[in-house]
């Protein structure tokens, strides 16, 4: 075959680095294949499981509209690379149904069409010889009513019935095969993709003393702490450094350069006398009682992620066993991390090219030593100020070993770096979700989100220790489960700071996004269950956004995520659909926090699997309401009492499913 193989996908860089997915995860496999003339051309998936020596070969299905586009869908099920080649070949068989079905709709007789029947009985017999068992009798026999006499249409027919086009794609006859190039699938486990976390400071759960002073939190006080965690849904709970704090250039309250006795300093200013990056800080437990707070947590169905901050306090133990570890200034002094105009006194960063091997092995010592103690996921701090071959070289050193190992990016920077992070391999990322808030805004970072997913996996943290937004600072309450309701379903992976149930959204000053009394620099014990009595609290509605998430296949991915028109600028709508399930999820959502909207949604049909609908039951999971809606729906939503809707739709027939799976893929780049 001269054709070509065009345009496939997933590919990452010219091939030159392995796309993603995790275990389970429906991913949709695409190309164009074509060829010179009027012979029908077929393509063939060739797919390598790790630990499997004999590979799957799946014959991939035409596109119904574009003829020279091919696809199929793979849903991995082990961890480890994966390989797939898409393979183009001439097909005898199609070629001959067409010219055959041609001639008998344009009256042809039986003499007019004998080359025909002789070459479809040489066909047959060929592709029976490549067949065993009841198969290869079944093509055995079509060749043989071919070559009997008897009525022409009926003689076709056997050639062309269901049962025979199903033996011939599940094993085609192949003719002058084209090889393709090999890709590889970087396969890690589900949580890689699917997850909610939980954002709180150990040190900040200790509660009051008798005089309503906060007391330093410990591991004992933290598990306590885990149990509302896990009851709101979550999977994973993220800690920020856990380690011995500096004492030199400590900071103080709202990040002070005057800190008062007692003052606790920030924990990402890492390392003391007690140790660093290796040590715990001791008012915290001891090693003994971290590892017995992560059995706990595994009890409850949580994960426990620690953060890698890869900076040190001024009296961190590199400091002088290691100062090649940092840059030295003209004056002899090691230089402070800045950001500016922010400055950070209490940090030195770390000159990855003073001394890469010596930094390179200390890191890896660092990391397996919480991975040994049983810390299977790492929340990295700033990773975008490091080199990206530091990173690639020590993601793969960690799953050399243990591939669970969960790597997620704190990066805040332009999309070239935040991608290069992703091949880097990062599993997950944090985005610019946070400042996205006006419907073009979400719609267009959603849409490259979603096209990003064979190597970018978004993680929406509605707000951080760093950043209060502004909408949350003045948008009232309803912003606050606005922004929730948006980050839970637009994304398989989503993130919550602890306070954000309670509407916490007090600036630093105007015009700052930086929390007023920061927990970065003080204990903020807080009272959720006498806020959650009061009725102060988001933690029912969040609950219930995690338990939809978890009942419902279609907000676990990321690939089918699909706009539908609304003639209101306040008012969102978006679809998921899973292709192994067919479950679908419709989501709509008023992005005016003050005032009620009303819209008309005008709704893609074919993006939902119910093209030939005319009016079909879709159910509210907030509210438990069932309505009847068709292609145009009126909606009203209002602030606090209803801020969306998440609609469960019809199950999608198992015939669109693979069609939906690759739809957002097939735009055609040269």
């Amino acid at each position: 075959m001269s054709g070509q193989i065009d345009d496939v996908r997933p590919e990452i860089s010219g091939a030159t680095v392995a796309s993603k997915a995790v275990v389970g995860e429906v991913l949709p496999i695409t190309a164009l294949v074509w060829r010179e003339g009027h012979d029908a051309v077929g393509a063939t998936l060739t797919v390598h499981a790790p630990g499997e020596s004999t590979p799957r070969h799946i014959t991939m299905t035409q596109d119904r509209e574009n003829v020279d586009r091919v696809h199929a869908i793979i849903t991995p099920d082990r961890v480890g690379t994966w390989t797939f080649q898409i393979d183009a070949w001439s097909d005898p068989m199609a070629t001959w149904r067409w010219a055959v079905s041609k001639k008998l709709e344009a009256g042809q007789d039986e003499d007019e069409l004998a080359n025909d029947l002789a070459h479809g009985i040489d066909i047959f017999r060929r592709a029976a010889a490549e067949h065993t068992g009841k198969e290869a009798a079944h093509l055995r026999s079509v060749a043989e009513v071919l070559a009997a006499p008897g009525d022409l249409h009926e003689r076709v027919a056997q050639a062309m019935s269901p049962e025979t086009l199903a033996i011939l794609h599940a094993q085609p006859l192949r003719e002058e095969i084209r090889r393709g190039t090999p890709h590889a699938v970087s396969v890690e486990r589900r949580e890689a993709l699917v997850n909610s976390w939980y954002e709180l400071f150990p040190r900040s759960t200790g509660g009051w003393d008798e005089d309503g002073n906060p007391v330093h939190g410990t591991f004992a006080t933290t598990a306590k702490a885990l149990d509302r965690v896990a009851a709101m849904g979550f999977d994973t709970v993220y800690f920020p450094p856990i380690h011995p704090i500096g004492r030199i250039n400590r900071k103080g309250r709202n990040n002070t350069l005057t800190p008062e006795p007692g003052d606790v300093g920030s924990p990402w200013a890492i390392g003391a006398k007690e140790g660093g990056h290796d040590a715990i800080h001791p008012k915290l437990g001891t090693e003994k009682d971290f590892v017995e707070l992560l059995h706990y947590a595994k009890g409850l169905g949580l994960e426990v992620a620690l953060d890698l901050a890869l900076q040190a306090a001024p009296d961190h133990p590199w400091a002088t066993e290691h100062p090649e570890f940092f840059t030295i200034l003209a004056d002899g002094t090691i230089a402070y991390a800045e950001n500016p105009p922010k400055k950070y006194q209490d940090i030195y960063p770390l000159n990855f090219f003073n001394a890469p091997k010596e930094i390179y092995q200390e890191i890896l010592r660092v990391v397996r030593h919480w991975v040994d103690l049983g810390v299977t996921t790492f929340r990295v701090d700033n990773p975008h100020t490091k080199p990206a071959e530091f990173w690639s070289w020590l993601i793969k050193e960690v799953h050399s070993t243990n591939p669970e190992v969960i790597f997620l990016a704190e990066a805040f920077t332009r999309p070239a770096r935040l991608y290069g992070l992703a091949k880097a391999g990062f599993s997950q990322s944090y985005t610019y979700f946070t400042w996205k808030v006006t419907k073009e805004e979400i719609t267009e970072f959603a849409t490259d989100m979603a096209e990003m997913a064979d190597v970018f996996r978004p993680n929406l943290f509605v707000n951080t220790p760093d950043i209060l937004h502004a909408s949350l600072q003045y948008g009232g309450r309803a912003m606050f489960a606005i922004r929730a309701a948006l980050a839970a379903t637009l994304s398989p992976l989503w993130g919550v700071y602890s306070g954000y149930e309670l509407y916490e959204n007090r600036a630093l000053k105007p015009g700052s996004e930086e929390y007023l009394d920061s927990e970065k620099y003080q204990l903020k014990p807080r009272n959720f269950e006498l806020e959650l009595a009061r009725g102060n609290s988001l933690e029912p509605y969040i609950t219930s956004l995690n338990a939809i998430r978890r009942n419902n296949p279609a907000l676990q991915q990321l690939r089918t995520l699909h706009f539908h028109e609304v003639d209101n600028e306040h008012i969102i709508a978006y679809s998921k659909v899973n292709p192994t399930t067919g479950n679908a999820i419709l989501v709509v959502v008023n992005l005016d926090p003050r005032n009620a909207q009303e819209a008309t949604v005008h709704l893609d049909l074919k993006e939902l699997g119910l093209a030939s609908a005319q009016d079909f039951p879709v159910h509210d999971l907030v509210t438990g309401a069932t309505y009847t809606w068709s292609t145009h729906n009126f909606v009203r939503l209002e602030p606090m009492r209803d801020v969306a809707h998440i609609f469960r739709l019809p199950t999608v027939a198992e015939e669109d499913r693979e069609e939906i799976a690759y739809r957002t893929v097939t735009d055609y780049r040269p």
